[in-house]
């Protein structure tokens, strides 16, 4: 009788540890007092960790080939996305020691010297390598029209433009559609030419199969030039909704424009949903990954209707591309909510670019968080730095996407350990694989 009142009041302990360790495994739905102390333990840890930055544009002002973009005139800008952002008097103060509290024309002469100074004191590549240092980043992928000799190929991986290919013909009806394109579509015609000087194609080929063979060579050249992907701005252009026209379709529209005349907007959103298609065919063929526009753009004519994130579902769910590696470049911005989804498939990533520029800390912590309770094995970081102007260069814009970055991933984080979501161990590991590992795996020999 005794050994089984033992027994009983035994199993009645384990019962009731269970059910307490099960308790305290059970995630709650508020974070805790404790969670402004995990953030302070973390944030140090998050600040060694070196960066893989996925998506920038570094150069400086006067570089052409930052992006084959360009912002129309007097485009509108989100608030803290603007120039005159104090946060990035912080950023020239973290830097470079910058004396001042304001950019004032005279102040701002001194940073303007202090900058050259340094060109002079780290020359050739060594300067964007020092800013590196600096902001504790490994390597930055450098989204550029062409690679200039000031960045080191070994820290500054390239990533080229693709979309010029599909804009090949008369663009009079599509530069007249509205302001924005009559900046827009004037540069992919140059960048097309480029590609043309660089394959020494003096006209275009008379043939169809002609230029899909050139744009072959165009992408294969680029990838012994170091690129390690294809980008495409495609949402600038036109809405990403991409038909499936047959090859016949699309030859038959080439032969009518190739030499001459004006093509309706039906042919030419024809013809440019095959060669969308062809270029990403070709990319799974390289082992090339495709990296595309998914948030809001700049110029007041940016239509994010029509090139929501969700229109791409029916390519990145094609199984003919489940070769092909894709990243959605901003992550859907501001629908990163539904953009979180599509990284359920195998070879599709997101990089969260921009939406740290976009939104401050407290904003960007719920994104982070939302994407970490998700698929934190496919999400990517990302400054998306860009060169201001001759004061405020892609050095400020670069401290302050990386700055924001990891403050709002050691807050997300925070939170998801006072809920009882992870452990601090576990934090840190998804730390690393979003400022870093997930990234480079998604590279592997490609990126140093």
């Amino acid at each position: 009788m005794k050994l089984e009142f033992q027994l009983v009041r035994g199993c009645l302990l384990c019962i009731v540890a269970s059910s307490a360790s099960f308790a305290i495994a059970q995630a709650r739905p508020f974070p805790g007092p404790d969670v402004q102390q995990i953030y302070q333990r973390l944030l140090p840890q998050i600040e060694k960790i070196p960066a893989f930055d996925h998506h920038a544009h570094p150069g400086f002002a006067d570089d052409p080939d930052v992006d084959a973009m360009a912002a129309p005139p007097d485009a509108s800008a989100a608030l803290r996305t603007r120039d005159d952002n104090p946060e990035l008097i912080a950023a020239a103060r973290a830097l470079f020691g910058y004396p001042y509290s304001d950019l004032s024309p005279e102040h701002a002469k001194w940073l303007v010297a202090k900058k050259a100074e340094l060109k002079k004191q780290y020359p050739g590549t060594a300067y964007f390598n020092m800013i590196l240092d600096k902001i504790n980043t490994e390597s930055s992928v450098a989204n550029r029209a062409m690679m200039p000799d000031y960045l080191d190929p070994k820290r500054f991986p390239w990533v080229f433009f693709a979309d010029s290919f599909m804009w090949p013909f008369n663009n009079e009806r599509e530069t007249a559609r509205n302001p924005d394109e009559g900046v827009f579509i004037p540069l992919q015609e140059k960048m097309l030419h480029r590609w043309m000087q660089q394959e020494n194609v003096s006209k275009m080929p008379a043939r169809f199969s002609d230029y899909l063979e050139f744009i072959v060579r165009v992408l294969a050249d680029n990838q012994k030039k170091g690129g390690i992907a294809m980008k495409f701005e495609v949402a600038y252009f036109r809405p990403t909704t991409f038909s499936d026209p047959t090859r016949e379709q699309a030859e038959d529209i080439y032969q009518r424009y190739a030499s001459g005349g004006i093509p309706s907007e039906k042919d030419y959103r024809t013809f440019q949903d095959y060669i969308f298609r062809f270029l990403v065919t070709l990319s799974g063929c390289l082992n090339l990954p495709v990296h595309i526009h998914t948030a809001v753009g700049i110029g007041d004519y940016f239509n994010l209707s029509q090139s929501n994130i969700m229109n791409l579902e029916s390519v990145l769910r094609d199984p003919r591309y489940r070769s092909t590696t894709f990243v959605m470049i901003h992550g859907g911005y501001p629908l990163e909510r539904e953009a979180i989804w599509l990284a359920a498939m195998k070879n599709v990533y997101l990089d969260s670019s921009f939406g740290e520029l976009a939104q401050y800390p407290a904003a960007f912590k719920d994104t982070l968080k939302m994407w970490l309770e998700t698929f934190p094995d496919k999400i990517t970081f990302g400054t998306d730095c860009f060169p201001y102007n001759e004061v405020l260069g892609a050095e400020e814009s670069y401290w302050l996407g990386a700055e924001s970055s990891r403050v709002a991933l050691a807050a997300a984080l925070a939170e998801m350990i006072s809920e009882n979501e992870i452990t601090e161990v576990r934090a840190l590991e998804l730390a690393h694989a979003y400022l870093h590992d997930n990234a480079v795996k998604l590279y592997g020999d490609k990126v140093h």
